[in-house]
């Protein structure tokens, strides 16, 4: 695993970007660009100009649901955090407790049969873990409208760097659409959130081009730092055509997310070809399993204990990876969701 300094505390972006100041979209962000272990500093409206005619940008078009919710284990206050919906209707949910700031923590497990009444009068009963590695997440039975439960009653997900409560809005990036099942992602595909529709235009008209894809994502361990579960994905045969043109026309293909990587690379073959796909899918990329399709990657500034700095690594390399963090924490660049982005080309 790459080791990386520790990122300051005041280098979390606490509130979205367009609330920092009078006049700002949620392009006013700071992009870092690495080509191998040259890198260069860049505002997020220079993208245009950074990439060329012929490129193609995978997008994630998942939309992100409000999926905390809180409730009650007895008398005891918790928030339910909806990570993903199985086949069979159940759902994966991870129980945290309030830390008394607006906020939760990590919460002890409960055994299994333990029932949790929602807000608005649902239940749920956990039924068994998720996986053998933890209990942090678990399978759960939920009698009822689910969604409808989220809809009324719930809120982002959000974790203790962040500074407030914020609508649904803000956590919905410019490519999500409706899917026809009503599902989506327990946390936003955030790389793609500094995208507007003029930027967009503006790609179009410079000759990038957009492969639409969908990945859920469900809840990220923020203390674990687990690998990530299996989630739920689309690759439609359009996009799957159109990487496959790009390629062999000498195109780059450039990922927008560590969810488009997971989506895209989960739907290659060994001859590296790209095909129409949708299930689940349990791919980890790593620098040992490597990637097969993904030229490049516009990310978020991650934890450096992340499973995401495994992927990262395997597009451009522990070099590379190590030298972008470095000055990204010299250049005092914001990390999470809300933060500054890392385009990592070809070098």
């Amino acid at each position: 695993m790459t080791v990386i300094v520790e990122v300051p505390e005041e280098l979390s972006a606490r509130v979205p970007v367009e609330q920092r100041g009078p006049g700002l979209d949620r392009d006013a962000v700071r992009l870092l660009v690495s080509r191998g272990t040259a890198v260069s500093h860049h505002a997020f409206v220079e993208l245009p100009l950074l990439l060329r005619a012929g490129d193609l940008l995978v997008v994630n078009t998942s939309p992100t649901l409000a999926a905390a919710v809180g409730g009650w284990i007895g008398h005891a206050r918790v928030v339910v955090h909806f990570s993903t919906r199985g086949d069979d209707g159940r759902w994966a949910v991870e129980l945290r407790e309030p830390d008394g700031h607006g906020t939760t923590r990590a919460r002890a497990g409960a055994p299994a049969g333990t029932e949790v009444r929602l807000v608005g009068g649902a239940r749920l009963v956990l039924e068994e873990p998720l996986s053998a590695r933890g209990e942090r997440l678990w399978w759960a039975r939920v009698p009822g409208d689910v969604l409808g439960v989220l809809r009324e009653h719930g809120r982002a997900v959000r974790y203790a760097y962040t500074e407030r409560d914020q609508p649904l809005s803000v956590y919905q990036t410019v490519f999500a659409l409706p899917s026809p099942d009503g599902a989506g992602s327990a946390e936003m595909p955030s790389a793609g959130r500094p995208f507007t529709a003029r930027m967009v235009a503006e790609l179009v008209s410079r000759g990038v081009q957009f492969a639409p894809v969908t990945l859920h994502t469900g809840v990220a361990s923020g203390e674990a730092h687990e690998p990530p579960y299996p989630e739920r994905f689309v690759v439609p045969e359009a996009s799957a055509r159109l990487i496959g043109a790009v390629r062999a026309g000498g195109g780059r293909v450039i990922a927008v997310g560590t969810t488009a990587v997971r989506a895209v690379e989960s739907a290659a073959g060994a001859d590296g070809v790209v095909r129409a796909r949708a299930g689940w899918t349990d791919l980890v990329v790593t620098p040992e399993r490597g990637v097969r399709v993904v030229d490049g990657l516009l990310t978020g500034l991650h934890e450096p204990e992340a499973s995401h700095l495994l992927m990262l690594e395997a597009v451009a390399g522990r070099a590379a990876v190590d030298r972008g963090y470095e000055e990204a924490l010299r250049g005092r660049y914001l990390w999470h969701e809300f933060g500054d982005v890392h385009l990592v080309l070809p070098g």
